[in-house]
This record gives C-alpha cells, sequence and structure tokens, in this order.
C-alpha cells in the first residue's frame, strides 16, 4: 500500500507554485496541499488551477480540488415553479458588488458553532483583499432595504468560482444564485464552480463532473478575455433602491 503525500507550500514564498491537481488524496477527497498563504497571488494561481483553500481558523491551510466537482450550467440552473413565482414578485432587489463585506460576513455568521466552520477573520480579509483588486465579487439580494441572501466567489477570465451563499429569508439564495447565472452567461461565462455536491445545490440543477472534465474546463475559460465592463447587472433585473446606486 502506498503512503498518502499531501504537499507543503512554503509560507515564506508567495510564488504560488501547486502541485498537480490530480495528484489529491481520495480520502479525504481532494486534500492536496498545506501551508503557504493567502497572498492575492497565491489565490489566483490556485483558482486558475481548480484548487481552493478550506480550513477552521485553527489549523494550517489545507488546499482542495475534489473529485467528481460540482458545478452550474449557466444556463441550465434549475427553476421550479415555485421558485419562477418568488422570481416573477419582483418584491426585491438584486445587486453586484455593493456590499461584499455584507455578505461574506453573513456566510460567516451562517456557519457560527459550526465544527467545520472555515470563514475565519484572514479568509475574510484576504477575500477582502482580492475583492478590492477586483477578482471576488458578491451579489445582493434585498428587500424593504434589508440584505436577506447573496453569494460571493472569484472571477477569472470566464470563469466564476463560487464559495459560499447565505439566506436570511426563504429562497433568497436561490434568487440571488439564479439571478447570477443569468447574467454571467449574458457575458459568456460557461459555468460556476460550486466546488462539493449537496442537496441544495443539486436541486438548483449542478451537476458532477471527474475532476479531469472539470480542470480542462477551468484552463480554458481562465485563458478568456474578462468582461470588458464593471460587474454591474446589464440584464434587465429587479431595481435597486435608489440608495444603493446601482
Amino acid at each position: 500500500m502506498s503512503a498518502l503525500r499531501v504537499y507543503w507550500l512554503d509560507p515564506n514564498t508567495s510564488e504560488g507554485v501547486f502541485p498537480d491537481p490530480e495528484l489529491a488524496l481520495d480520502e479525504p477527497n481532494g486534500l492536496l496541499a498545506m501551508g503557504g498563504d493567502l497572498s492575492p497571488n497565491r489565490l489566483r494561481r490556485a483558482y486558475s488551477q481548480g484548487i481552493f483553500p478550506w480550513y477552521n481558523p485553527d489549523e494550517s491551510i489545507l488546499w482542495w480540488c475534489p473529485h467528481p466537482r460540482t458545478v452550474f450550467s449557466t444556463d441550465a440552473v434549475h427553476v421550479s415553479r415555485r421558485l419562477k413565482r418568488t422570481l416573477a414578485k419582483a418584491d426585491y432587489a438584486v445587486t453586484l458588488d455593493q456590499d461584499f463585506n455584507g455578505v461574506i460576513s453573513a456566510c460567516a455568521g451562517r456557519r457560527a458553532g459550526n465544527p467545520g466552520t472555515w470563514l475565519g477573520p484572514q479568509m475574510r480579509a484576504a477575500y477582502a483583499k482580492l475583492h478590492a483588486m477586483g477578482d471576488a465579487h458578491s451579489i445582493e439580494v434585498w428587500r424593504s432595504g434589508n440584505l436577506i441572501g447573496g453569494l460571493y466567489g472569484i472571477a477569472l477570465g470566464r470563469m466564476f468560482f463560487g464559495e459560499s451563499m447565505f439566506s436570511t429569508e426563504r429562497d433568497a439564495s436561490k434568487i440571488a444564485l439564479v439571478w447570477l447565472a443569468r447574467q454571467l452567461q449574458a457575458w459568456g461565462f460557461p459555468i460556476i464552480d460550486g466546488q462539493v455536491g449537496s442537496a441544495h445545490l443539486y436541486s438548483m440543477g449542478a451537476v458532477d463532473l471527474p475532476r479531469s472534465k472539470f480542470l480542462r474546463y477551468v484552463d480554458e475559460a481562465v485563458r478568456q478575455p474578462a468582461p470588458d465592463t464593471p460587474w454591474r447587472f446589464d440584464i434587465e433585473v429587479p431595481r435597486a433602491p435608489e440608495h444603493l446606486g446601482d
């Protein structure tokens, strides 16, 4: 029986070099490396290779590339009859990049007390830095001026890597995903990375891809030019309150 191997990344260099993602372990599924840092350079390199960080705040940084990989086709997010009625009510507003900190804080809060929580202060600060640099983005759902749902992720080229979502009212995270997928489809993004499958993601139309196929998608999509436009909706969406400036 061959020994299991987890690669160690030097935290004193931000070169961002990773081993081949296909070398990730089968158990725990997708664990590839540990160590390193969360510098923008290393994070960009990781995502461009289909790798993402996921660890508890009191652990060393762990890097993953699971098999299979759960994704959404941007043209195939499932909208149930009930959700279709909710979307049609338009008693909400959706925005892009209007409250990134609010979204990521809400995503972290949703996991408060969960032993598997991973959105500690270090992670939130790293993604906030990527947001300031134009690589991390959020979608917000509002009702009566209150943030009720949303999600955030990383965009490189024409590839969107979803990270986390939250909802404080029924279907709010689903509303966020539907409108994000529609806008990304309009911009020529083929898929949204959902990382690891769950009943919630599958109910929305997510499918599993073999890791090798997913990595081919990523390699092609991240090489495409990013949309030459600010991250604002250019499709028709429920209007945001004027004070949000969208």
